[in-house]
């Protein structure tokens, strides 16, 4: 049976937000630190599909336009950077939840060894890079 005392309830709720908070930050906002000259950015998740001709890689990015999404191979590693951003008519607004992170983010992914043609494009949400294989 929960206490009534005011203090103890409260001291609870703080604990359970303090783990919840937590939890989303290991879970969406794996925060890099900044190197000197370059802001602090999260990661945003991904899945990683591979066959026999290409790697597909979906970045969960919701609301960010693909073609602000820069792709970077650089020796081995792909990067995936960019912002996410409220849109114009939300600025103003008065918010009540706020969980989908926002800012600059960075995605670093090692990849195999070989040469690979990049596209992208938006599918459910989620922005798909397709890496083709050269052969």
């Amino acid at each position: 049976m929960p206490s009534k005392d005011p203090l103890n309830w409260m001291l609870s709720e703080a604990i359970d937000s303090l783990a919840r908070a937590e939890r989303l930050r290991q879970q969406f906002f794996n925060l890099r630190t900044a190197a000197a000259g370059q802001e602090a950015s999260w990661e945003p998740p991904i899945d990683v599909l591979e066959t026999d001709r290409e790697l597909l890689i979906l970045v969960a990015l919701p609301g960010v336009d693909p073609d602000q999404v820069e792709t970077v191979i650089d020796n081995g590693i792909l990067i995936i950077s960019g912002h996410r951003t409220l849109p114009p008519e939300l600025r103003s607004a008065r918010i009540h939840r706020l969980e989908l992170p926002q800012g600059r983010f960075e995605r670093r992914i090692a990849l195999p060894a070989g040469r690979y043609a990049v596209s992208r494009y938006e599918m459910h949400g989620c922005i798909a890079l397709r890496l083709a294989k050269s052969l």
